[in-house]
């Protein structure tokens, strides 16, 4: 008689919400799935008690991460009719760096009363930029120094990452840092919830808190920055950390309530969204280039030897799999840039088109910009509507489209930002190879993988084929395959790889006549990446500078007319 099969669970924290999918182990089928929308969404302008937050602020609430264990996990079981006992671990990955202040027991400061209009009490999402001034010290100070793991990380620390926005915690709200007991990724919050035991995973520890070789950087660094950060380490964070595909602890009984599953259910070790989603893909080795495209692009590669590569995000040994060096770049803004176009300048015709055709706004501007060939339109756009992370690593750069004309259409700039987010692709490919690490294939995952038209595109513009995640849910099935690792039935994450990954391989190669063109266009596109990236031009931050002045109280500087003049 053949055994019954046996599941784990992914859970996938994004920007917006949250996914649980339930998957076979044998093979990496998903069984069914559930989302769980966050109620609070991104808070950018105020807190729900309605405080004003600054500019460039990401908060989020952490009573919406924990709604996806109570609704989307059982929702997702109950679908698959598997159960509880066939379930044999669980495992979750989250954006990164989305960091929370905690107390010593694990309660987000935001929970409590006295602090819940406190903006620096909430959890500073992934795209939190306001702490962009301590970045840039972080980084000079380092550079000052000398320090030796700088070059782990592209010689430059994002305003995106744990000590940028501690700091920010600590000279804007000292109140409130002191209150601090814990800052955690959410990642390991969520674990903590789900085990009661409190542990921080090596990816995030490496990639998003300076961690090299287990070793933060040295305590009289953190004291050069402020006095008061000078303990940060000790008081606030721990110096212990847990390998990926570990087991982080049993499933508490509460956890086990909330869930529908059965208590002690193995829960894996966290993980970050894209890094855990390579072996998903069956990318275990060098050479291919993982990027997880959705409201931002992240890109991890696998290598053999250590290279220290500008502008990269970072590189930790078995960041990604156990024995080899994990690289990782990104771009800050790609699907959110389309998502801006689509809001706020498609014309009325556009969207009266769509709703005769029974199509997305998405779908009919694909549509209408696929019939265009590379070049029509005339236009070229720098992809920085949400600063650069890679490879210029700057927060305060901002978006250009140079070849506007009164005949330029919404399908026009549709297209061209897609060309110009492929174009910021090949910068992060060609600067990996420049210093010794290969790119030679592109294995895509996330959302905008079903946007056809844009596959075909970066497989022009790179110049190299496109291979595509084979599953709807690429983080959870990467998340669930670590914990199929942390249950022991696989002994390795290449192992389950090898039994649960699913790709199509090159689905989309580079047409020569297309790819002719996008070298033109690419040359261009470098030529205004190093004169408003690079210093020889800094009207983007100036113009930051600017809006960002406060203005006196009064009547507008200009009338406001209440009638239009005869």
């Amino acid at each position: 008689m053949t055994a019954p099969d046996t599941y784990t669970i992914g859970i996938d924290y994004g920007t917006e919400s949250g996914r649980a999918v339930v998957i076979r182990i044998r093979d990496g089928h998903p069984l069914a799935e559930a989302v769980t929308p966050y109620a609070h969404g991104v808070m950018d302008t105020h807190l729900p008690g309605g405080t004003p937050l600054g500019r460039e602020w990401a908060l989020q609430h952490p009573q919406d991460y924990l709604d996806v264990l109570q609704q989307a996990v059982p929702q997702a079981i109950a679908a698959s009719g598997v159960h509880a006992h066939q379930i044999v671990g669980l495992g979750i990955d989250f954006t990164a760096c989305t960091v929370l202040p905690t107390t010593a027991s694990g309660v987000p400061l935001c929970f409590l009363p006295d602090l819940a209009a406190r903006p620096h009490a909430w959890v500073k999402l992934w795209k939190h930029h306001a702490a962009q001034p301590q970045a840039d010290r972080i980084t000079a100070l380092a550079e000052a120094r000398g320090e030796p793991w700088l070059a782990r990380y592209g010689g430059r620390i994002s305003s995106e990452w744990l000590f940028a926005k501690a700091l920010q915690v600590l000279e804007e709200d000292p109140d409130v840092y002191a209150r601090t007991d814990r800052f955690i990724e959410a990642a390991d919050w969520i674990v903590w919830q789900l085990t009661g035991e409190e542990s921080r995973n090596a990816c995030t520890a490496g990639y998003k808190a300076m961690v090299q070789g287990d070793q933060y950087p040295p305590e009289d660094y953190f004291a050069a920055l402020n006095p008061a950060f000078r303990d940060v380490v000790d008081t606030r964070l721990g110096r212990r950390f847990a390998p990926l595909g570990g087991r982080a602890g049993g499933l508490s009984p509460e956890a086990a309530r909330w869930t529908g599953l059965i208590p002690g259910t193995p829960v894996a070790v966290a993980n970050v969204d894209a890094h855990v989603t390579a072996p998903a893909a069956g990318v275990t080795g060098p050479g291919q280039l993982v990027a997880i495209m959705g409201t931002s692009t992240c890109h991890v590669l696998i290598g053999e030897a250590l290279a220290d590569v500008p502008g990269m995000c970072g590189v930790v040994d078995g960041g990604i799999v156990p024995g080899a060096y994990g690289y990782e770049a990104g771009q800050s803004g790609v699907g959110d840039i389309f998502a801006w176009l689509v809001r706020h300048l498609v014309p009325p015709a556009y969207h009266e088109q769509a709703a005769r055709e029974g199509l997305s706004l998405h779908a009919l501007l694909e549509r209408e910009a696929a019939r265009q060939r590379p070049g029509e339109h005339g236009l070229l756009a720098l992809d920085w509507w949400n600063g650069n992370r890679s490879v210029l690593v700057d927060a305060n750069l901002s978006g250009v489209v140079v070849g506007l004309t009164l005949a330029t259409r919404a399908p026009d700039l549709y297209r061209a930002l897609i060309e110009a987010t492929a174009y910021g692709t090949r910068v992060i490919i060609e600067n990996f190879e420049r210093h010794g690490v290969p790119v030679h294939e592109l294995v895509i995952a996330g959302g905008l993988k079903k946007n056809r038209m844009l596959m075909q595109i970066y497989a022009d513009v790179t110049g190299r084929p496109l291979s595509l995640l084979d599953a709807e849910q690429g983080p959870a099935l990467g998340s669930a395959m670590h914990a199929a690792v942390a249950a022991g039935v696989y002994p390795d994450i290449a192992e389950a790889a090898r039994h649960m990954s699913r790709v199509v391989r090159h689905a989309y190669t580079p047409n020569p006549q297309a790819q002719a063109t996008y070298e033109r266009l690419y040359a261009e596109y470098l030529t205004l990446h190093d004169y408003f990236g690079r210093g020889l031009n800094d009207v983007m931050k100036r113009l930051k500078r600017l809006a960002a002045e406060p203005h006196p109280a009064g009547p507008p500087a200009l009338p406001v007319l209440t009638e239009v003049p005869a």
